[in-house]
Order: structure tokens, then C-alpha cells, then sequence
């Protein structure tokens, strides 16, 4: 098959969850012959059009700041001006079977919903959040734009694809009818292996953008609440972001600057592999995620996971397999389970997770999801209703 991705940031220039994601489909899918293109801003040098590991990449314009200053929050103008410059490169490269756009940032899905109206292609949407109406906390009374942009992209496809049971849930909530794929992200086991762990060992990680959504102020809490038990206790957290200043104001009046180390933003991702394996529970409070890739990597890595019951929070869809802990968002709550995990053995969480969740596992995922959908739009294609 002819297959396009659409999202704006291109993988290995820039190090996301989604990104990474398109990335290890595309290179897998190119391995077992399918021609494969992705569509971004262009953030590397030279020539717009590359081929890395047989992907053709496709730098559709120059990239624009990612966040705003202050507030750290992701500003619409990328999205706007990859959707500007996107439609006629998607449209010269002739037809493809498949165009699998990603849901965020929702401005490119109108010219790549387009481009595979007029090439009779496939059209998906892979959903990595459905925000609803936490849209009215990021943007306030703008808010109602972004529900309305949001339940426009539903009805651009019934071809859905959410990366997760929670998320799939809330698209069923906006009103995307069935059938909507669950199709997942995955680890690289084979990496994971040949990582060694970090010298710099800790019995806490937390991992995540230091944003209000992630809740790092409650892990410093349970640390606090620890500290009285465990008088070295030694946490680790990984990331920036605009709580930074707060959150590290917060370590120095709690007491715990020898307990709490910020590393700051980590690049390469052998080092934040090298760290989860010399942690002993892997701690994140989000009240948001769409999928959870950092949870998964623990657990691959045999490091259990302590995050928040909460609905916006998908990775309490792996609990079910061992080695989650979700509970209350409270720094009591989460200090009593952070003890409960770190006092048993690994073994009595963690579960196995090669096969299902292999990168290799989640590409057939994809392949078989997009043939079924290929063979449902030939059904459907006399009425016009895909």
C-alpha cells in the first residue's frame, strides 16, 4: 500500500509521544514494503524532501516557535501554517490507499481530509486525546472554538482510530459512532534490553512536562509526607515546563532538596530508559493523558506505576494488567501507595507486556485496522457514507 502520516512535528527532530509513534509505524510498515511518506514542518537543514530508513519525509514548511513563553502552552500557529502550506505537497504525490492524520493539532485534518476526498483515499483520524471540555480550562471563554474545531474533525471520517480504551470512550462521548479501532503505542523491548541502568540511582521517577495538568506538586507532597518514614528517600524528576520555578520553590520550602533532584528536559531517550531501570516506582499524578507512553516504558523497563484515578487519565487502562496503582489525587494517597509499592517485590507487579505491545504487534494492529477499514469503505462506497 501507498501510505501517508500527517502530523506537524517530524520524528527524530523532534522527540514526542506522537510523533514517535507515526515514526515507528512508518519505518516498520516501509520494512515490509508499503511506501510510506510522512507530511510535516521541515525541521531539519537541506532539502525538504528526505528518505530516512526507506520513510519518505516531507517538510512541508519551516517550523515556528512551538510554546509560548510565559504560559508554555502550545500556540495554534504551527498547525496553521503546516495547514497552509500542506495540501498541494499531499495532492502531488499522487494517490495514496491510506492517509492517516493525527487528531491534534486539528488545523491540518481539513486540507489532508480534502486531498484524500479528491484522491478517493482512505481517511483517518488517529485520536491521541479528546479534550471536550477541558477546553474551557486551556482557553477560557475561546474555549467553545476549540469544541467546535474538535467535533468538525469527528465528522471529517467515520474512520477513527483511538490509542486507547479512555480515548476511545470519549470519542464515543463527542458523538464518533462505531466502529472506532483501538490501535496502541508500544515499546521497543529489543532497546530496552541493551540499556544499562543510570549510576544515578532513585527510588522515585516521575517523568512528564511540569505543566498543572501532570501534578508534580502532589508528588512532592507524598515525598514530604514520606520523608518521615524514609528519611532518605530520593526522588527524580525528569522534565521543564512553566511549574518549574513552583515546583522547585515548593522542594526548598518542603525541606527536601537533598530528597528531590530536577534534571531538567532529557534528549536522548537511552538516558531516560537508563533512569526508569535505576528507579523503584515510577510515580505520575496526571490528571490528562491520552495513551501514557512514560507508564508503559516503566513497566518494559519492570518498574511499577503509581498515577491518578482519574477520567481524563488513560493509563489506568493498564491496570488491568498488573503493575498500576491508581488512586485518589492526594499527596496522602499517593505517599501510602508510593510506600506500598517501593515495600514489595517488582515481581508482584509487573507484568510481561512483550507480544501486545511490541512496536512490531502494534504495526500488524494498524495494518489489520486499515485493511478492515478499506474493506468497509469499498462496501460503503456507492453510497458515499466513508
Amino acid at each position: 500500500m501507498k501510505i501517508a502520516f500527517v502530523y506537524d512535528m517530524v520524528y527524530p527532530f523532534r522527540i514526542g509521544g506522537v510523533e514517535k509513534r507515526v515514526w515507528e509505524i512508518s519505518r516498520r510498515l516501509s520494512a515490509r514494503g508499503h511506501e510510506v511518506h510522512v507530511f510535516g514542518l521541515k525541521m531539519w537543514e537541506g532539502l525538504p524532501d528526505i528518505l530516512q530508513e526507506g520513510v519518505h519525509l516531507h517538510g512541508v514548511c519551516r517550523p515556528m516557535p512551538f510554546h509560548t513563553g510565559e504560559s508554555g502552552r502550545r500556540t495554534i500557529f504551527p498547525a496553521l501554517w503546516l495547514s497552509l502550506f500542506l495540501f498541494l505537497p499531499l495532492l502531488r504525490k499522487g494517490r495514496f490507499d491510506v492517509i492517516d492524520c493525527q487528531n491534534f493539532p486539528y488545523f491540518p485534518c481539513f486540507p489532508a481530509g480534502v486531498v484524500a476526498a479528491l484522491r478517493k483515499s482512505l481517511f483517518l483520524v488517529t485520536w491521541h486525546e479528546v479534550w471536550g471540555r477541558y477546553w474551557f480550562y486551556y482557553m477560557g471563554r475561546a474555549g467553545s472554538v476549540g469544541i467546535f474545531i474538535e467535533r468538525l474533525v469527528k465528522n471529517l471520517t467515520r474512520c477513527h482510530i483511538a490509542v486507547s480504551p479512555t480515548t476511545k470512550a470519549m470519542l464515543l462521548d463527542l458523538g464518533v459512532e462505531e466502529p472506532v479501532a483501538v490501535v496502541p503505542n508500544g515499546v521497543d523491548f529489543e532497546r530496552i534490553r541493551k540499556v544499562p541502568p543510570s549510576s544515578e540511582q532513585s527510588d522515585i521517577i516521575c517523568i512528564a512536562r511540569l505543566i498543572p495538568d501532570k501534578h508534580v506538586d502532589v508528588l512532592i507532597g507524598a515525598v514530604a509526607l514520606l520523608k518521615a518514614s524514609i528519611p532518605e528517600i530520593c526522588c527524580t524528576i525528569v522534565g521543564r515546563g512553566p511549574e518549574e520555578e513552583r515546583l522547585n520553590a515548593q522542594v526548598s520550602l518542603s525541606g527536601l532538596d537533598k530528597n528531590i533532584r530536577f534534571t531538567g528536559f532529557v534528549k536522548d531517550q537511552d538516558d531516560i530508559l537508563a533512569l526508569l531501570k535505576a528507579s523503584r516506582a515510577c510515580v505520575l499524578p496526571s490528571t490528562r493523558e491520552g495513551f501514557g507512553m512514560v507508564a508503559l516504558e516503566a513497566l518494559a523497563c519492570g518498574i511499577p506505576v503509581v498515577t491518578a484515578d482519574h477520567p481524563g487519565n488513560a493509563i489506568r487502562d493498564l491496570a488491568e494488567m498488573g503493575g498500576v496503582r491508581a488512586v485518589p489525587l492526594t499527596a496522602q494517597d499517593f505517599a501510602v501507595a508510593i510506600q506500598e509499592t517501593l515495600q514489595s517485590p517488582l515481581s508482584t507487579f509487573v507484568p510481561s507486556l512483550e507480544g501486545a505491545w511490541d512496536w512490531d504487534a502494534v504495526t500488524e494492529q494498524w495494518l489489520g485496522m486499515a485493511e478492515e477499514f478499506l474493506r468497509i469503505s469499498k462496501e460503503h462506497a456507492a453510497k458515499g457514507s466513508l
